[in-house]
């Protein structure tokens, strides 16, 4: 929701307009578009990326049926959210699933992106720091198992 609403005030607010420097030459809010994936690659394949969140999606929503630690449930809820919400964009900004999305956040030294984004690429490193914990927590387990350490 917070994406959605963000997208709509930059459409109202900066399309057409010059940036706002919130951090001057360090954070700026400007309007743009994307028919890419990140960082604008594949912009002539907009399908690819739009049958490919599809896909995602379903795969998240098939594994959240299995029990997991909150810090997992926590990263797919960012991915599946951050996903949906850029579909959502591409489906409002043109024919099918074929529209662009919507970037504004500018911090200089790294392609504009969205909330949507955010919430993936932070999803993404819960999910990676949480299948790290359980994998060093399964091979510890071994380990205990191994040597009759095992509670």
């Amino acid at each position: 929701m917070l994406d959605r609403l963000t997208k709509e005030w930059v459409v109202a607010s900066l399309r057409g307009r010059p940036p706002i420097h919130v951090i001057p030459g360090v954070l700026s809010l400007s309007y743009t578009t994307n028919s890419g994936g990140a960082f604008g690659l594949g912009r002539s394949a907009p399908w690819l990326f739009a049958g490919a969140t599809i896909v995602v999606s379903a795969a998240i929503v098939i594994a959240s049926r299995r029990p997991m630690t909150t810090t997992m449930a926590v990263a797919l809820g960012l991915i599946l959210g951050g996903a949906l919400g850029n579909l959502a964009d591409r489906a409002l900004n043109g024919s099918g699933l074929a529209g662009s999305v919507t970037d504004f956040i500018d911090v200089q030294v790294w392609p504009v992106f969205n909330i949507a984004d955010s919430a993936i690429v932070v999803g993404a490193i819960l999910l990676a720091m949480g299948s790290l914990s359980h994998d060093a927590r399964s091979h510890e387990a071994a380990a205990d198992a191994s040597t009759g350490d095992a509670p």
